[in-house]
């Protein structure tokens, strides 16, 4: 059994761990509403270009003609998934779930005998893939040092999926991310961004409208497909980061009930502790002073 200072000093170090994981909650909670808020304006923009896309889509006269990022290579080989992660932990499931989606992608790509690439952005994504496909793994992105990752960082990733194309080393492309819904429920997701994924298919009325385009159908989307990448990569990670926050405020308030509910549990035996201690000095006075 331990002793009372062992017990005092478990209580303290709780109560310590107590007001630092208060404290990330509270922070979370701040980052939260910005972060949801730049998450939801991104949706309409990203889902209306994806929109735009799908109306250049159906004018097109020659598919055989159309842009390669958009009807793709015509051959399903070589899949490049792209994971983005935190940098950061203490976020619950966050990490590990969106690696959790992946894996179980990788595993049925591989056992459909397909080629698998792997590019990681972040560092907790990359610390749990790397243990069972780390040969998969063709690039490494970190964005560590950033308080807040920018279109521009993302640019650099869109970049580098787009240039992999170009030199025809993959056929699809897929993003994992978590989509977040509401700070107790993100959801994993796997997004087919290369060739573009009609998911749309039942449109509203005022995006299937016909429209005349300037210049034709076929430089636009040699314009707008490439951008669209690095949208819908960006688009993924305003979802991360309101994911990620939301995730991490829900951790950080059960632990802070956790260490509360310790705390109680450790006061109680310090007491009893003591008050046997007390007890069992009290009856050793006793017992001299009778044998006295």
């Amino acid at each position: 059994m331990p002793s009372l200072d062992d017990l005092k000093k478990r209580i303290k170090s709780v109560k310590s761990t107590q007001k630092i994981t208060k404290a990330m909650k509270m922070v979370a909670a701040a980052k939260l509403r910005k972060a949801q808020e730049n998450a939801e304006k991104g949706r309409p923009y990203s889902e209306k270009m994806q929109n735009i896309i799908l109306n250049l889509t159906k004018s097109i006269e020659n598919p055989e003609n159309a842009p390669k990022l958009l009807v793709g290579t015509g051959q399903d080989k070589t899949y490049l998934c792209v994971v983005l992660t935190a940098d950061r932990g203490l976020c619950g499931g966050f990490n590990s779930n969106i690696c959790k989606l992946a894996k179980a992608n990788f595993k049925e790509i591989l056992g459909e005998g397909k080629n698998l690439k792997i590019i990681t952005v972040g560092s907790k994504g990359l610390d749990q893939i790397k243990r069972e496909y780390e040969k998969f793994i063709i690039k490494k992105f970190s964005f560590k040092e950033k308080k807040q990752v920018s279109y521009k960082e993302v640019d650099i990733i869109g970049n580098e999926i787009i240039s992999l194309f170009n030199k025809n080393e993959f056929d699809k492309c897929i993003l994992f991310y978590n989509n977040f819904k509401n700070v107790i429920t993100q959801i994993p997701q796997a997004q087919q961004i290369i060739p573009a994924e009609n998911k749309n298919a039942d449109l509203k009325k005022n995006d299937t409208l016909s429209y005349e385009f300037e210049p034709d159908e076929d430089e636009i989307l040699e314009d707008l497909l490439p951008k669209n990448i690095s949208t819908q990569v960006f688009k993924a990670f305003l979802e991360n980061a309101a994911s990620e926050q939301g995730s991490r405020m829900t951790a950080m308030d059960n632990a802070t009930r956790n260490a509360g509910d310790l705390v109680d549990k450790l006061t109680i035996n310090y007491n009893r502790s003591r008050q046997a201690s007390i007890t069992k000095e009290l009856i050793e006075i006793i017992s001299g002073a009778e044998s006295l």
